[in-house]
């Protein structure tokens, strides 16, 4: 019941009440005119009158209460609210005129809008919602730690197979004992890293040395074979010299045949065994056209995966007019060293000018990584003399080094540096004259 039906339910039953009492009284007073009055009606009389006076003060006082309630402080105290009924109309509400009711409004508002809040504002909240887990996410958890932990074995099992070939010692060891051709060294390094980091493999790995005489080119493939040996055996490293193994061009087919039978061989073995065999070729200038179709259709071969793990090293002086040309007339571009940034100029400025050059020759080097080394200089050649007399046993007199070095024929100084004809060609024949 709206406000406006109590007051006026309040004003019908005010009305009611005095027509009833009025009428009570004229009632009474038509008994008094009619009959005379005894002392027992007058005082049941009297009763029905408080009685009657009781109820309406104590309605009255109800309806006082109520206004002041409903009704607001603009009305007087016990003044009894009165209100017409409503008359709908289309005519718009001033929200003015009815403080009341705009106000009554604006705290239902409110309470629908408390209602939709979860967090009220300025304090905390008063039940945190949980947070629905799924199992996915520990699946999730699960199938990450599997592949870390696949990805790691991996990893680590690729450094078992890298330690097997001890390249940090074949590292200390090439550059301990091959001098002038560090950036050579390093290059060559870097390609048996990344060979032998696996086992499996989708072609060999085939690296060409080009130089001039008496540059290093035979003493670095003594010293892979000699390191091969030691960590995969001695019947998986080959060491092949044209000229002592096929001196006569006319047994050439023979030996392309001998050496396809034992590469296959050797090959069979590593695969057994699960290691990596190393070929080494070196002369490869006075090698027959027969051993390099053989060696060739060998490195080139997809169709199985027999020769697919193996490394071929061919030593030659092939393309070395180019090496010495370019050398002496860059000489001051390029490091004392060979190393860093000059070598790697170096190998820029002759790989496409070797590998043009040699696949004239022979398509065999279309297959395979050219690594250039250059010439030695004087510096280069007094180490030369130190290590081999330290070697004999003799006293590493300075001086006699330098005199030594000094008989070496080199070419005319350019740019700072004097390179040697001959490289260490001549330092062994020497020391032994001493």
């Amino acid at each position: 019941m709206s406000d406006r039906d109590s007051s006026t339910s309040a004003s019908q039953t005010e009305g009611e009440l005095e027509e009833e009492v009025e009428g009570g009284g004229e009632r009474h007073e038509n008994q008094r005119d009619s009959q005379p009055l005894s002392l027992s009606d007058f005082s049941s009389t009297l009763h029905a009158v408080i009685r009657i006076k009781q109820k309406y003060q104590a309605m009255k006082k109800r309806r006082q209460d109520m206004g002041v309630r409903l009704g607001g402080p603009g009305l007087p105290t016990g003044a009894p609210t009165r209100s017409s009924p409503n008359i709908f109309t289309f005519d718009t509400l001033n929200p003015s005129t009815f403080p009341t009711l705009s106000s009554s409004s604006s705290l239902r508002k409110k309470r629908r809008k408390k209602k939709r809040v979860l967090f009220p504002e300025g304090g905390r909240c008063r039940a945190t919602p949980k947070q629905e887990h799924s199992r996915a996410k520990y699946c999730l958890y699960l199938l990450s730690a599997i592949v870390f932990l696949q990805v790691y074995n991996a990893i680590e099992n690729l450094d078992d197979h890298v330690l097997r070939y001890d390249l940090e010692g074949l590292e200390k060891t090439l550059k301990r004992e091959v001098f002038g051709q560090q950036g050579a060294v390093e290059g060559l390094l870097s390609h048996l890293k990344e060979y032998l980091s696996t086992y499996v493999h989708n072609k060999p790995l085939v690296v060409s040395l080009h130089g001039p005489s008496g540059v290093g080119k035979s003493h670095l493939g003594r010293l892979l074979a000699g390191h091969f040996r030691s960590v995969v055996g001695e019947t998986l490293v080959l060491q092949y010299y044209v000229l002592h193994h096929c001196p006569q061009e006319a047994d050439a087919m023979q030996c392309a045949r001998d050496l396809s039978g034992l590469i296959s061989e050797m090959v069979k073995q590593a695969e057994e065994e699960e290691k990596i065999p190393l070929f080494i070729f070196d002369e490869v200038e006075h090698m027959h056209n027969e051993i390099l179709e053989t060696l060739w259709q060998l490195v080139a071969s997809r169709q199985s995966n027999e020769y697919l793990n193996a490394i071929y090293l061919f030593l030659s002086n092939l393309g070395h007019a180019h090496i010495t040309k370019h050398m002496l007339h860059n000489s001051s571009s390029i490091s004392l060293t060979m190393a860093a940034s000059g070598y790697s100029n170096l190998v820029k400025e002759l790989t496409p000018i070797l590998r043009n050059t040699l696949e004239k020759l022979h398509p065999l080097w279309a297959e395979a990584d050219i690594l250039p080394l250059g010439l030695l200089e004087k510096g280069h050649v007094m180490e030369c003399f130190l290590d081999e007399m330290t070697r004999e046993g003799f006293y590493p007199d300075h001086t006699n080094i330098e005199r030594l070095a000094g008989e070496i024929e080199y070419y005319p100084a350019v740019g700072g540096h004097k390179y040697s004809q001959t490289g260490c060609k001549q330092v062994v024949a020497k020391v032994n004259l001493l």
